[in-house]
């Protein structure tokens, strides 16, 4: 797996978190600027869950201050992680409904997009969605399926998750986009963005998804859109499985971006 320049904090004695001014300065500048994006533009679960979590604007939150209302909402809980972790240890903190936060936040010159998950990525993009119920029972019974299934079918579960929990939309009922992925929401270039005509935007289709190439690196070039939240519990009750053994002996689409260049 590849390296990381930045490195996760670890707690003190008390389980409590400690970060510079300089760090809360980042997570207060994020938070405001999409507190002035979201609205109109993610979905109301989101903004239901942003609401209930009523997180600090200005200082990173303690993960037990997440915790108490995401127990108390759907049964899940935070737990720390370092900024990197492998899809096993991804796969069964999810298994175990626990959602791994990386304790660290961007620096500045990466204000509007990240590409490995900072705590602002993990606690104000996903943690507002788990309070649904929805979310949180696919975000469960995809760890079941990632923590059960080979290196070769997690790589095409993957995408099924970057098009989802990453980086999915929803319609809206005036049948334009809503945004529901925490890649995006936590994202100011990648909000407003995804909702413009630059990028494309298909129909959820299962096996669609899971040949779609992605980088993690760009803004995406195609979105996959649901009709609503409640479309996740049917996504579980589809033979995913199933769908990832024909996308393998299928192939992946021709990919939508340039391939990444090589250091020289």
């Amino acid at each position: 797996m590849k390296g990381t320049k930045y490195i996760s904090h670890e707690p003190d004695a008390s389980g409590l978190f400690h970060y510079s001014d300089e760090e809360h300065d980042v997570w207060r500048q994020l938070y405001a600027r999409q507190e002035v994006n979201l609205p109109g533009r993610a979905c109301k679960e989101y903004l239901e869950g942003i609401d209930a979590l009523n997180m600090p604007k200005d200082r990173i939150p303690q993960l037990g201050e997440i915790d108490k209302v995401l127990l108390d909402a759907t049964g899940w809980k935070t737990a720390a992680v370092p900024a990197l972790i492998g899809f096993g240890k991804f796969f069964e903190l999810l298994a175990s409904k626990q959602f791994p936060v990386a304790t660290f936040i961007r620096r500045k010159e990466e204000f509007d997009y990240l590409q490995e998950p900072d705590i602002f990525h993990e606690i104000f993009g996903h943690c507002p969605m788990l309070t649904n119920p929805s979310f949180a029972h696919f975000s469960h019974v995809y760890g079941q399926l990632g923590l059960a299934a080979s290196k070769e079918e997690r790589v095409f579960l993957a995408r099924m998750y970057w098009f989802t929990v990453e980086f999915g939309l929803m319609k809206s009922k005036s049948n334009n986009y809503e945004i529901y992925g925490g890649g995006i929401l936590s994202s100011p270039g990648e909000t407003m963005y995804s909702l413009s005509e630059k990028p494309e935007h298909h129909d959820f289709d299962l096996l669609n998804v899971m040949r779609t190439p992605y980088r993690i690196d760009i803004m995406q070039p195609i979105y996959y859109v649901i009709e609503n939240l409640d479309f996740l519990d049917e996504i579980t009750k589809m033979d995913i499985m199933g769908t990832v053994a024909k996308a393998r002996e299928l192939g992946l689409f021709a990919p939508k971006f340039e391939p990444k260049a090589k250091a020289s």
